[in-house]
This record gives C-alpha cells, sequence and structure tokens, in this order.
C-alpha cells in the first residue's frame, strides 16, 4: 500500500469498526499506513461481536469502549484519547448506524416507534452528543476535522431504508449547523460522506440488499466505490489537503447521485 505521508503526526479516534468488512476499517487501514496514530471505539456489543482487537494490533492502536448515546462515555473517550495520544485530536471518523426496524424488516408504515427513536439517537444524534462534547472540552485541533458516513436514502425514496431515511436526513443536518457553529469558533470542518451501498457486516440482513447493490454498480458510470476506496477518500478530508471543504454532504458512489438513467441497464449479457 503505498503510502503519502498525508496524516504524519496527527491524531484521531474512529468509531465504528467491526470486522475487516466495515468502511471504518478500511479507513483505519489506510489512515495507519499515512501516518496517523488514533484510537479505535465501539461499544460494548461491538467489541463482543466484532474483530477490533485484531485491527488495533495491526495499526498500533488502543480500543476505548463507548456507548455513543451515553455523553459520560463519549467523554471517557475524549479524555482518555488525548491521554493515550498526548494532545488534542485532528480527526474522527464517526462511522455508525443501526435500524432495528430495518433488521427486522419491518415496512415503513408499521414501524416500532420505540426502535425509531433508538435509530435516531444511535445514527444521528450521536454525531451531536460527540460535537457537543469535543466543544465542551475543547478537544479538537485548529481545522481539525470530522467526517461522518450517510447514504443518498436520506434525500430519495429507498422503501427498505426505513426509518434510517429519517436519521440519515437528521445526520447531514447537523452536519451543516454543526459545521457552521464549529467553523466560526475553531475552524474545524464538519463533513459527510454519501457512500455507495457497501458490503458491510450491518447490511447482510437488509432486505434486498444483493439485488440494489447490483443495480447502483449499473446506474453508477463508474461502478460502485468500495470501502477500500472510500477509506482513500476520508483520508483525504482527514488531510490538510482540504481544509476549506466543510459542511458538505459529499457523494462518493460513482456518479449514481447525479444519473438519471443509465444504459448499462438495457445492455444484455453476450
Amino acid at each position: 500500500m503505498m503510502s503519502h505521508n498525508l496524516l504524519r503526526g496527527k491524531k484521531g479516534i474512529i468509531f465504528g469498526a467491526l470486522t475487516n468488512e466495515s468502511i471504518a476499517w478500511a479507513v483505519a487501514e489506510k489512515a495507519f499506513s499515512e501516518g496517523a496514530r488514533f484510537t479505535l471505539t465501539n461499544s460494548p456489543l461491538g467489541l463482543r461481536i466484532g474483530q477490533i482487537n485484531e485491527l488495533a494490533k495491526l495499526c498500533n492502536a488502543e480500543v476505548i469502549t463507548a456507548d455513543v448515546s451515553v455523553v459520560e462515555d463519549l467523554e471517557n473517550l475524549l479524555n482518555k484519547s488525548m491521554e493515550i495520544l498526548g494532545g488534542k485530536i485532528d480527526f474522527i471518523l464517526h462511522a455508525i448506524g443501526m435500524s432495528k426496524n430495518v433488521l427486522k424488516k419491518r415496512d415503513y408504515d408499521d414501524l416500532n416507534y420505540k426502535d425509531f427513536i433508538q435509530t435516531i439517537d444511535i445514527c444521528a444524534l450521536s454525531l451531536h452528543k460527540l460535537l457537543q462534547t469535543t466543544s465542551k472540552l475543547d478537544a479538537l485541533n485548529e481545522y481539525a476535522s470530522v467526517v461522518t458516513l450517510t447514504y443518498i436514502g436520506s434525500q430519495r425514496i429507498f422503501p427498505d431504508y426505513s426509518d434510517m431515511s429519517q436519521a440519515k436526513a437528521m445526520l447531514e443536518s447537523i452536519v451543516r449547523n454543526f459545521g457552521y457553529q464549529y467553523g466560526i469558533k475553531k475552524k474545524v470542518r464538519v463533513n459527510a460522506v454519501s457512500q455507495s451501498p457497501t458490503f458491510t457486516t450491518a447490511v447482510k440482513g437488509v432486505k434486498s440488499f444483493k439485488e440494489f447493490y447490483e443495480f447502483a454498480d449499473k446506474m453508477s458510470p463508474l461502478g460502485n466505490a468500495t470501502a477500500q476506496e472510500c477509506g482513500d477518500y476520508c483520508i483525504t478530508l482527514f488531510s490538510d489537503l482540504t481544509r476549506k471543504v466543510t459542511m458538505q454532504t459529499l457523494y462518493h458512489d460513482g456518479g449514481f447521485s447525479s444519473t438519471g438513467m443509465s444504459s448499462n441497464l438495457f445492455m444484455k449479457n453476450d
């Protein structure tokens, strides 16, 4: 893996690495290869069922447990990370998504509201809690970069995306609003990356995902972006090359978001 030392000397926190199929896993490997030092974090359940300790060994990183819905856990995560890394943080990846309604394959007009509220809390409000906590603790350096992962289902209808569509729409709104506040206060950048459908552990139970993945791959002029390619893109957003990019939802999807119809859909195999 070629390195350009884009993150040499930078310190970070990476949320959400579960297995080697996770986008966060790919981001961590790439960040390490580019010279960054960081801590890894996931929920207590994520640590039990995932392989994050293997990633930690590969990246010489420490793992800190944190429930993103609990502010006290976030405070502990940030304070311990600054202690371990020896200073304030330069980048954060917020790669968090969970919906029991999607996993249970509940139709949009038959949602469980308790699960709906949990989806909003985990997928969207967790970013606000994280940014509010970093701000109060003054945990980020000037021009630090915070990147979260979203999906175009926040803006368009994908029937099986269920309550995740509302969660991602709120997430993108938090990116804009907190990006404005943090930019004025400390020049911190906050952006969302809208990734192609990607085969990760989290989507294995999603109804019709394989069929949609294949459809999106045909619709996208460049094809679907892989987790590794998303890792490459996130690294550019963590680096000093994008110091004036903030409050954006950035589409990393092979052109899917700008394509109305593709001739690939009508091409027959020989």
